[in-house]
């Protein structure tokens, strides 16, 4: 079978790959170039690690300047996000959009009936043959909450050969083949924010987004004034730019009123929320109101959660217990066990 293994540079997504050569599979690598930088994931220092990884497991590997399909599915949308007061997952659009979109086609194109990648996640078939999201082995390390966007289409095309192991694993997998990368640090970045600077990365893109505008408390008393929206998240405590008593919190950013609003600790809880952007990874349940565990970030637990329909592709989530900074512009992810069942962006939470 001939298999596409999506490379970054990383010890991951090359473990990735040796493990289907390993099992007889025909192997071409490929790296997406998705920045200008050398440093970080996607730059030149990426490619090279890929392609000297390739080179030492005998498979052919191609560079494909994804440049400007990231600017314009993933990049975009990220700005607009903060310039609407949210703050975006960029990670879950990109695998949406352009691993599992773009890239997933372009493997067709060059011939290939599989596109693996080196996520930590697991994929199989029940028993009626729909195929399953699962986390991976490694709690840790699991990334399925990013892929939560995955659909039965896809899924039957794609490949997740780490996900069956732990991430200490992988690396005395890489020691074994004698893989460059094998001791590689891992990278935290967003691919195209290598530095990590988030604020400058906007500044340079929209700089409009820093005017000036009021800090609120609840009551809508002014507070004193930021220096733009975008350098705020609900739940922040830190960097809000006024002493206080005691202390305050983001509870809320309003993009129109161009406001930051703060709170107490408990103003930061919320007993419910609003998600829009739905999506089942497999037949949308029949029932209207489904008892689950639900993900508001990444490394945050499960919590247990109603999920209500509210149409077009709308749900209201109520918690059992209430919830820390439930941030619009995140993901919710719903769990049963290990199993991802779907999710949506959050658009607001609130308090019962």
């Amino acid at each position: 079978m001939h298999v596409v293994a999506a490379m970054s540079g990383g010890v991951d997504s090359s473990v990735a790959a040796a493990l289907l050569k390993q099992q007889g599979f025909e192997v071409v690598g490929v790296t997406m170039q998705v920045a200008e930088l050398a440093e970080g994931p996607g730059g030149s220092k990426a490619i090279d690690d890929a392609r000297e990884v390739a080179t030492r497991l005998g498979i052919p590997h191609h560079v494909l300047d994804f440049r400007k399909i990231l600017e314009e599915e993933v990049v975009a949308d990220f700005c607009q996000e903060y310039a609407n007061g949210r703050t975006p997952n960029p990670c879950i659009r990109c695998n949406e959009r352009v691993k599992f979109g773009a890239l997933l086609r372009k493997a067709e194109e060059l011939g290939a009936e599989r596109l693996a990648t080196g996520h930590h996640a697991r994929l199989n078939r029940d028993d009626d043959g729909l195929w399953q999201l699962r986390k991976g082995k490694d709690a840790q390390k699991d990334q399925s909450y990013f892929l939560y966007r995955l659909t039965q289409e896809q899924m039957k095309r794609v490949l997740m050969p780490v996900g069956e192991f732990t991430k200490e694993q992988v690396r005395d997998l890489a020691r074994e083949l004698e893989l460059p990368i094998a001791d590689k640090q891992e990278s935290q970045e967003i691919c195209f924010i290598p530095d990590d600077d988030y604020a400058g990365f906007l500044r340079k893109r929209r700089p409009e987004l820093f005017r000036s505008g009021p800090v609120l408390d609840t009551q809508g008393n002014e507070l004193g004034q930021h220096h733009g929206i975008v350098n705020f998240t609900v739940g922040q405590r830190k960097g809000l730019g006024i002493a206080f008593g005691e202390r305050r919190y983001v509870v809320c950013i309003d993009p129109e009123a161009n406001a930051v609003i703060l709170g107490t600790e408990k103003d930061v809880y919320s007993q419910a929320a609003e998600v829009d952007g739905l999506h089942w990874i497999a037949a949308r349940p029949a029932e209207s109101c489904l008892s689950m565990t639900v993900k508001i970030r990444h490394q945050g637990p499960a919590a247990a959660a109603v999920v209500k329909s509210l149409g077009n592709g709308r749900a209201e989530l109520v918690f059992d217990e209430p919830q820390w900074a439930i941030t619009p512009g995140q993901a919710a992810v719903f769990y049963q066990g290990d199993m991802v069942l779907g999710g949506g962006t959050i658009v607001r939470g609130r308090r019962e």
